[in-house]
């Protein structure tokens, strides 16, 4: 079940998700610099830090939100 699609804004990601945070670290996607948040979707951050695969960044983060990975803090 996809939970989350690329217009999200990364607000709501981390606000629904916590976990999802350090997943896009992990995966070069910074959502916080500095302690300042990236206001934008997922998309566009995806776009800033040059994700050539938008599809398989977000069947990946909904594998990883299904399996609960995403309820928890970072």
């Amino acid at each position: 079940m996809a939970r989350v699609g690329a217009d999200i804004t990364i607000e709501e990601l981390v606000d629904r998700f916590p976990g999802a945070n350090a997943f896009l670290i992990e995966r070069g996607l910074p959502c916080l610099v500095c302690g300042e948040p990236f206001w934008g979707t997922l998309k566009e951050l995806s776009r800033r830090h040059g994700v050539d695969d938008l599809d398989a960044l977000l069947r990946d983060l909904n594998e990883f939100l299904d399996a609960g990975s995403g309820e928890g803090g970072t």
